[in-house]
């Protein structure tokens, strides 16, 4: 085996483990068509700033864990660690916050220096889907209905919870801040050292924190209930009456308040217990002043994401290989002729390989091995009678198919 192995926190994607991918992406591209959502597909890595300015320094993702490097003009470049803050930027670049709503998903790799573990990499890839330019709760039932629209479509909605929160408008915000710092600040000499540290910056990021002590103290912190203002309460109470509406269930969690700095309103998770401590598949929020951080108007907005890696796992049925027909060439046939044949199978959409060299019992053993749906066996006697003859490798039955018949009705012949 060679010494050389994936980097750590990577994985390959071979065989079954990309089936589950593909169908997960593709999934989720059908629904987003549905809804009317457009694709869109940004640099894999951006400048720092985008992530940097958006997440906020005191964000684990932002202080401890983005692929960071200088390239050889001295700028600073980031491996994008999430695709929401990216969407925005383009917005603003592409000049498009003039023709609002734009409804965009997007697909691909991320990459976060974290701990490995199961269901996530150091690598991920991320569906995702991002309604801007709506300030409506209807946008935020919407696109939480779409979020839950796919795991349906996958086959694992029965086994997730929709958990629901709010973080209320700046004012609620800022009252919330206020009375977290004067709390946090009464019990500093039991806070972990990175809890200390967002307490001057960002005292809402101590509500992610997983250290034990954190926690005890953070079940007993002020909740952002009571704080909020009557136009957020008016928000929170119209987005349940509107995902009633919609037919989605779900449970209020007051402690969900995600882990980047730039969510407002509406924060929600779609959780499962069968992932072990990693237990969300699917989370997102609303995040109106995103846009404008990166040098937009003020542009409201609402989005999710989903780690492909996780709903992968979950998927209960596995997309099946593919199968082909295998071209088994018997004796020395005009080669011209052969690939005449293999070419126009394919051009009817047919999955066509070809048995390449060995004796007729290793070529057929070799299609056994790919799981070959038929046999196609092509000699000079029957290029020069054009009847073919075709094996059904599931039945063992064979069949006579005339040339005609093979370059122009080869699905029906195959499909029997």
């Amino acid at each position: 085996m060679s010494s050389i192995q994936p980097v750590r926190g990577t994985h390959d994607l071979i065989g079954e483990g990309q089936r589950r991918h593909a169908h997960v992406v593709n999934t989720a591209r059908r629904i987003a068509d549905v809804y009317g959502f457009d694709e869109w597909a940004t640099p894999i890595f951006e400048d720092t700033r985008v992530f940097s300015r958006s997440l906020g320094d005191t964000s684990d993702v932002v202080s401890k864990e983005m692929y960071s490097f200088s390239d050889r003009d001295g700028e600073s470049l980031t491996l994008r660690p999430e695709g929401t803050a990216a969407i925005c930027r383009a917005l603003v670049t592409n000049a498009l916050t003039q023709s609002l709503p734009q409804k965009v998903f997007y697909a691909g790799p991320m990459f976060r220096h974290e701990r490995p573990q199961k269901g996530r990499y150091r690598q991920f890839h991320q569906i995702g889907a991002e309604l801007l330019g709506a300030a409506e709760p209807l946008a935020d039932a919407e696109a939480i209905a779409m979020g839950y629209e796919v795991l349906k479509a996958l086959g694992i909605a029965d086994y997730v919870t929709l958990e629901l929160n709010t973080l209320g408008d700046a004012a609620s915000r800022d009252a919330w801040r206020d009375a977290l710092v004067a709390y946090f600040s009464a019990h500093k000499d039991k806070l972990s050292a990175d809890s200390l540290t967002r307490l001057e910056k960002n005292p809402l990021r101590i509500l992610d924190s997983k250290d034990a002590g954190d926690k005890v103290l953070v079940a007993d912190a002020p909740m952002m209930a009571e704080f909020l203002t009557p136009e957020a309460r008016a928000f929170w109470d119209d987005l349940r009456k509107k995902l009633d509406v919609f037919g989605i269930a779900y449970t209020v969690n007051p402690s969900i308040v995600r882990g980047l700095d730039y969510y407002n309103h509406t924060t929600f998770e779609f959780v499962t217990n069968r992932l072990g401590s990693q237990g969300t598949v699917l989370a997102g929020g609303r995040y109106d002043g995103l846009v404008k951080q990166m040098g937009g108007p003020e542009v409201p907005a609402i989005g999710w994401a989903a780690g492909i890696e996780r709903l992968s796992m979950l998927l209960e049925q596995v997309p099946p290989a593919p199968r082909s027909v295998v071209l088994v060439p018997v004796g020395a046939p005009d080669e011209s002729a052969v690939v005449q044949i293999l070419q126009g199978l394919r051009g009817q959409g047919v999955r066509t390989e070809i048995g390449y060299k060995g004796s007729l019992r290793k070529r057929m053993e070799r299609a056994g091995k790919q799981n070959a749906s038929h046999v196609l066996f092509l000699g000079e006697d029957e290029l020069a009678k054009g009847l073919f003859r075709v094996k059904n490798m599931e039945t063992g039955a064979e069949q006579e198919v005339s040339r005609d018949a093979l370059l122009s009705k080869a699905q029906d012949v195959f499909a029997a």
